[in-house]
């Protein structure tokens, strides 16, 4: 039996004002996401790194306008080598570099954006650690509803993500591409994804595996050349690219504008009574324009607290 491999640790400072609780729950969405846990202090996730799972648990300490992060990476290839990538991966997916001073100033002169911002103030807007997880991500919710879309996704996790065992309990990861080729397109609709859906994950999975697909150089191509590549992939529409563009390049000017969860938020804010399409949102957003990504996210973030899933008034000190 090999020895036990003891938990590294190490710290993060995100750029003020900073909530992990309300920055967490515009990544997790639901209380039944496998991936991004949340327990009301601590957040979990699971991730591969250099071919194994390590668990990396995030606390807040300070209160928002001094944060600091106090994160534990455990698992077998937890080391203090792991550290600059683990540090790197969170500080993407949490948003803790994302400066939103101009949006802060953009509020202040605008009421209804101004009570929104403060109602949310310390939410950042996250990312996906990768790419190829928010087109996966994309392409499981097209159509359905966001709670059917995640469950789905949750199972692939459970099926096929690398696993950590804690405390009696296993804990998955967001798969690899080369994790869900182990999937059978047969499994997969068992899991939830129809056949189109099937086939799209599985052959950009192929692709990434085979190195045939790069994601990598989007971050760096403006708005319109990375749309253009993502729509160019089997299955991905205008939807989906603009969620990629948020969700997994952080342009946080993108509201999507065919999400029909977020136009109903949008909507319902603004107390319009008839529905927007797509030309409608952009119409709308007007002087927010610059900001409309940050506006989806805490419009949902909104309803998330409606849902009681997060108080808004909760922990802008923490200990």
């Amino acid at each position: 039996m090999g020895a036990r491999v003891e938990p590294v640790s190490f710290t993060i400072e995100p750029l003020p004002p900073f909530r992990l609780d309300l920055t967490v729950w515009v990544l997790r969405r639901r209380p039944d996401n496998v991936v991004d846990r949340w327990d009301g202090r601590t957040y979990r996730r699971v991730l591969p790194v250099n071919g194994q799972p390590i668990e990396v648990a995030v606390t807040q300490t300070g209160p928002v306008d001094s944060p600091c992060l106090h994160v534990v990476a455990s698992g077998p290839g937890a080391d203090e080598t792991v550290v600059p990538e683990l540090r790197r991966t969170l500080m993407r997916t949490l948003g803790t570099g994302v400066d939103l001073s101009g949006f802060s100033r953009l509020a202040a002169g605008d009421p209804a954006l101004a009570e929104l911002a403060d109602r949310l103030r310390g939410a950042k807007p996250t990312r996906y650690p990768t790419v190829y997880e928010a087109l996966v991500n994309a392409i499981a919710c097209q159509q359905i509803t966001l709670t059917f879309g995640l469950r789905i996704l949750s199972r692939l996790a459970q099926e096929c993500g690398m696993t950590i065992e804690r405390d009696g309990e296993t804990h998955v990861a967001f798969p690899r591409p080369e994790d869900v080729l182990t999937v059978s397109p047969d499994r997969l609709r068992e899991l939830g994804f129809s056949r189109q859906k099937a086939r799209a994950v599985l052959e950009l999975s192929e692709r990434l595996v085979d190195g045939s697909l790069d994601l990598e150089p989007l971050e760096d191509l403006p708005d319109d050349a990375a749309m253009e590549r993502l729509l160019a992939l089997r299955g991905v529409g205008r939807w989906t690219a603009e969620y990629v563009l948020l969700r997994g390049l952080g342009r946080v000017h993108i509201f999507p504008g065919d999400d029909v969860g977020g136009r109903n938020n949008l909507r319902r804010w603004l107390g319009i009574e008839e529905a927007l399409d797509y030309d409608g949102v952009q119409r709308v957003l007007g002087a927010w324009r610059d900001y409309g990504g940050l506006l989806y996210f805490y419009l949902l973030l909104s309803r998330i607290a409606e849902a009681g899933h997060v108080a808004l008034d909760g922990p802008r000190e923490a200990s």
